[in-house]
């Protein structure tokens, strides 16, 4: 074994070095400006409390006692320009207040604003850059936090709704709703907050895609109105809605088999076969009648994949709203890809620390995932323009690193931290292949779009 003994020096360390580039990024998306509209108490600014939570988050914490650790780490105080670190209980009670206050109002902003200035890249997929929609469990089981219920996955929690966009995965939305709310209640209202949000990201077609929990005539009506208004624009918006064929559709099998009589196509493999058709379907908007396009394929199976044969056939029917004039193939194609923002939601929820919210009030929690909303945009972009390039670390190739990854490869970082010419120098020693990436993004974020150089 070898001989290691231990040592103390005035010498100054971070085991956060990335905490530089997620400073500079909260300042683009301007967070100190909610000191004007939140002025200082008791001797603490509203962006120290703001962004001290923030950098909490962005290194992966969530829990408010998590920032004790911080209050005398000068590399944490500096790097994210806070003139004091709060307290938990100080954290804990500005956060309750600012909740009342309706900060979460100003949030979504900051996002957007942070994307925008530095031209975050929004790839397509085919067409259209996608914006997925969705609801999600928070497992917040034996507690007694407010708004804690039955979900629809049989756990006691929350079931918040998100919006992401593009193949990247930016979060354009994340509000939180009690466990025992119903995807569609207040998603109407959700789909018209944030659709101006993509809508200033990118000039290219924008496809909404959703499950069928947004199954409903008053939501599709929405989406046909929204498609005309950008229409009006000069832009097109399209959408793909899963289909809930509910208990009455599944009940008339025979009136669907006949309907795709003449629709059957080869069999998939011994045993199973499907149809695939088109047809348009009138839904009701109060006094009006609006005409909608519906995939359909049915699935019927007279042996299983092992070849065992059935008694009987087994039928599968499925459908999908859309306003794509694309062949049906083509459009379950566009929809299946909708599965990846499923590894959204557990970044934030696993990446994030954020399965259990730290707060009993409902409002609190409901501001914490508005921030951390910009925390998973900060560190999605660290890992879009540092770690899918030529300067990534070695790793295998991708076009999106998880959140964790950018944790571990670009946030957790070590460095000596040296004060000198009214200025900080952070020394890796010979880590030069972090160094450099960290470098290159902070050159990069430096004179985003629209600032004075």
């Amino acid at each position: 074994m070898p001989n290691v003994t231990f040592r103390a020096s005035r010498r100054t360390l971070t085991s956060h070095a990335g905490l530089s580039i997620i400073g500079q990024c909260l300042e683009i998306a301007g967070v100190d400006s909610i000191d004007g509209r939140f002025p200082t108490t008791l001797g603490m600014r509203t962006s120290d409390v703001v962004k001290s939570y923030l950098g909490l988050l962005c290194l992966g914490m969530s829990d408010y006692d998590a920032i004790e650790n911080f209050r005398r780490d000068k590399p944490f105080q500096h790097l994210l320009a806070l003139q004091k670190v709060p307290s938990s209980a100080t954290l804990r009670q500005r956060l309750e207040k600012l909740a009342a206050n309706d900060l979460q109002a100003r949030t979504a902003t900051w996002s957007t604003t942070l994307l925008s200035l530095v031209e975050a890249p929004i790839t397509a997929e085919k067409t259209h850059v996608c914006l997925d929609i969705d609801t999600f469990v928070m497992d917040n089981s034996n507690s007694h936090k407010e708004g804690v219920s039955r979900t629809y996955q049989k756990v006691d929690g929350y079931t918040p709704i998100a919006a992401y966009l593009g193949n990247e995965g930016w979060c354009l939305g994340l509000e939180l709703r009690p466990g025992k709310q119903h995807t569609m209640k207040e998603s109407n209202a959700f789909l018209e907050r944030v659709l101006p949000r993509a809508q200033g990201l990118t000039e290219q077609p924008i496809l909404v895609r959703e499950d069928s929990g947004f199954d409903s005539q008053a939501h599709l009506a929405l989406l046909e109105r929204q498609r005309q208004a950008f229409a009006d624009e000069g832009r097109r918006l399209d959408y793909l809605v899963k289909w809930n064929p509910r208990d009455s559709a599944k009940a008339d099998l025979a009136t669907w088999c006949a309907v795709a009589e003449d629709c059957w196509q080869e069999e998939l493999r011994p045993g199973k076969r499907q149809a695939l058709w088109t047809q348009t379907v009138s839904i009701r908007d109060g006094q009006t009648e609006v005409e909608v396009r519906r995939v359909m394929r049915l699935v019927e199976r007279t042996a299983d994949r092992d070849g065992q044969l059935l008694l009987e056939p087994d039928y599968e029917l499925e459908g999908w709203w859309t306003s794509l004039d694309e062949a049906p193939e083509a459009v379950i194609q566009r929809y299946q890809a909708h599965a990846t923002h499923e590894q959204f939601h557990s970044e934030i929820k696993t990446d994030l620390d954020l399965e259990r919210l730290p707060s009993g009030k409902f409002a609190t929690n409901d501001l914490i995932l508005h921030l951390a909303q910009l925390a998973y945009n900060i560190l999605r972009l660290m890992g879009q323009l540092g770690m899918t390039g030529e300067l990534s670390p070695v790793r295998h190739p991708a076009k999106r690193r998880r959140i964790r990854t950018v944790l571990q490869e670009l946030v957790h970082r070590a460095a000596v931290v040296v004060h000198k010419a009214r200025q900080i120098i952070l020394d890796f020693g010979q880590d030069i292949g972090r160094m450099t990436v960290l470098n290159t993004l902070r050159s990069r974020l430096r004179y985003p779009r629209g600032s004075p150089c």
